[in-house]
């Protein structure tokens, strides 16, 4: 259970930092306490489902963008999800980047 708790936190967390928002603003949309909201962050508390719709409405996402995905499973991911996670840590800038030289990669491996 860990796992999975550690996993939906740092995508909280990615999700948080992408907005340019501190752990303060996010609890003040959420209706949470900022120390609740950097334990979920962290993987130490075990959020209730309507505690988890509170930040994805905080963050303004679905519920299913914020859990899509998260397994909790111990087995690494293969590397479209390890992409892709790489991709939501990013800020929107560095995203687009990285997408151009993805797109750039493959159309040099099709020459």
């Amino acid at each position: 259970m860990r796992k999975l708790a550690s996993e939906v936190g740092q995508r909280i967390r990615n999700l948080r930092l992408q907005l340019n928002m501190s752990q303060e603003e996010l609890a003040e949309r959420c209706g949470l306490h900022p120390t609740y909201i950097g334990q979920l962050e962290r993987g130490e508390k075990n959020a209730t489902l309507e505690s988890i719709d509170k930040v994805a409405r905080g963050l303004s996402v679905s519920l299913g963008r914020l859990l899509e995905n998260v397994n909790g499973d111990d087995e690494p991911a293969g590397y479209p999800m390890q992409a892709y996670m790489l991709l939501l840590s990013e800020n929107e800038k560095n995203q687009e980047r990285l997408v151009n030289i993805l797109r750039n990669v493959i159309d040099y491996g099709e020459k």
